[in-house]
């Protein structure tokens, strides 16, 4: 008993300032844990002292298992993350800018980079495949510059190469190409390189064509000229559809579509469903989606809000949310309210930027389908489409929002998009499961100033709220001790001999049990 007799002798000595240092100490530092957890997870997702905990202090509380096992969590994640890439696969976005004539412009004037560097590094690998072939360093001329030219990371540098190139040989294509993408600073001098570099793309596609039978070295330059002339062609229909000749861009992607079929990976598609819903041919714009609208196909958002449109269009200009919450949903309405849900189910981020009510930016030049970027990418083209059809912002905004006047203002038909997004995320509806890895891959694609949408949207995790109410208490406590000492004082000496009465209680009954020199010689140790 004579330590417990110190123990309470030292606490009844302490004066109401060492409790308000102490409780100011503990707010002060907690208060730092939570800023640091809060910036940590606004930044990466998580909790840093979760991360922590389950990556370095788990497997060291938890020991060490045999090699076996080892060996078997090692390939089960292996699998894993090889199950998880095609989640997260990126594409190359169909209707990217013109880095020279429009991103760099945005950079002039804002002074802001719209493209990260992630985004830029894989267009340069793009530009390798596309451009490039096993042949081309052993040619000492515009070729072989070009290869270095397009892993070079100043764009400065790019083009340098790219003159030097055309120095060599004035009937460079790719050459051609590289100055249409990044020095040019207008679409009508885009467009004019573009077409030097058609006319000699065209060229070098027709006499490798001719030999390409010959052997794998002949047909790795027949593939290459052909990628040449496919994206030349593409660039040049989007800069005659930019310069407001749309019909002549309709008919230059339809030509090209039909020409090379087997070039679909490129989803020159979506360009043209672009164009035509400029154009206002509606009928032509379902033709393409019958066409690839098919679930053995990919899906894209362009394909799923397509077809949400055509569907909203039919009932848009007549739908009240008063008289639907009379009669019920029509079976076009419900048709269309079904499309809608299809297409946030897709891709949920969509909504907010064609109803405008979270601000757009450039798109990158690839995307994550079914991500930030991807709702980005298509908002940014297709949102005067929805402003032209009357009705259709408002037929989505009581879809995605719910009706103003209330749950049962459309009847028993769910008013709310989100009602149809199977949760958890592992049950999937019409399309496969939402994928759980789109964040971290949209914040490689986007730049930094732009605060990327999430879905579903995480809660705060355990140690920020912890963090939160463990300052917010003790600061009150520091603040009630430094206005009230004495009262305050005397609660923290009673709380103590609280917390301290059950275990004297078990000491005096130990005592009253155990003999008197076992219990000193315990004592003792």
């Amino acid at each position: 008993m004579v330590d417990l007799e110190y123990i309470a002798m030292f606490l009844n000595t302490l004066t109401p300032k060492f409790y308000v240092a102490l409780t100011g100490t503990s707010s002060l530092i907690s208060g730092l844990i939570l800023i640091f957890e809060w910036w940590y997870f606004r930044k990466y997702g998580t909790s840093f002292i979760e991360q922590v905990s389950l990556n370095h202090l788990g497997p060291w509380l938890g020991g060490v298992e045999n090699n076996n096992n080892g060996n078997n969590n090692t390939n089960n994640s292996q699998n894993n993350n090889q199950q998880s890439v095609p989640e997260c696969k990126v594409w190359r976005n169909p209707l990217n800018l013109l880095r020279g004539a429009e991103y760099n412009r945005y950079t002039w004037v804002t002074g802001k980079e719209p493209l990260t560097y992630y985004d830029m590094n894989l267009s340069a690998q793009d530009h390798q495949t596309f451009f490039t072939c096993d042949t081309d360093h052993s040619r000492p001329s515009d070729e072989s510059v070009m290869q270095r030219a397009w892993r070079e990371r100043n764009p400065q540098a790019r083009i340098k190469a790219a003159h030097e190139a055309l120095e060599k040989d004035s009937e460079c294509a790719t050459a051609y190409i590289l100055l249409a993408e990044e020095e040019a600073t207008t679409i009508l001098e885009t467009e004019r390189l573009f077409k030097q570099a058609l006319k000699v793309g065209e060229a070098n596609y027709k006499k490798s064509q001719s030999t390409q039978h010959l052997g794998a070295h002949y047909e790795a330059i027949h593939r290459r000229d052909t990628n040449v002339c496919v994206y030349v062609r593409r660039r040049l229909a989007m800069c005659t559809r930019k310069l407001g000749r749309v019909k002549e861009a309709v008919k230059m992607m339809r030509d090209l579509m039909k020409e090379f079929p087997m070039m679909s990976v490129l989803n020159i598609h979506e360009n043209l469903i672009e164009a035509l819903l400029e154009l206002q041919a509606y009928a032509d714009v379902q033709a393409v989606l019958a066409k690839y609208d098919d679930i053995s196909l990919p899906k894209s958002a362009t394909i799923c809000y397509t077809a949400a449109l055509l569907k909203a269009r039919a009932v848009a200009d007549k739908f009240s949310p008063e008289i639907a919450s009379k009669r019920g949903l029509s079976t076009a309405e419900m048709n269309a309210v079904e499309a809608i849900h299809r297409a946030v189910e897709f891709n949920p981020h969509v909504p907010k930027y064609l109803l405008e009510t979270k601000s757009l930016i450039l798109p990158p030049e690839h995307l994550l389908k079914r991500g930030d970027s991807e709702a980005i990418a298509y908002a940014f083209f297709h949102l005067p489409h929805w402003k032209r059809v009357d009705g259709a912002l408002n037929l989505l905004h009581c879809t995605w929002e719910g009706s103003p006047y209330g749950e049962s203002a459309v009847g028993d038909a769910p008013c709310h998009a989100f009602r149809m997004i199977p949760y958890p995320l592992e049950k999937g509806h019409l399309f496969y499961p939402y994928p759980s890895c789109t964040e971290s891959a949209d914040r490689e694609l986007l730049p930094a100033f732009h605060e990327v949408s999430v879905y579903p949207k995480k809660e705060l995790p355990f140690f920020i709220l912890f963090t939160a109410g463990l300052c917010s208490v003790t600061a009150l406590l520091a603040l009630l001790t430094h206005q009230f000492p004495e009262p305050m004082g005397l609660v923290a000496k009673t709380f103590l001999n609280t917390i301290t009465s059950p275990f004297n209680f078990l000491v005096e009954k130990l005592e009253g049990v155990l003999p008197s020199n076992l219990w000193h010689q315990l004592t003792r140790l």
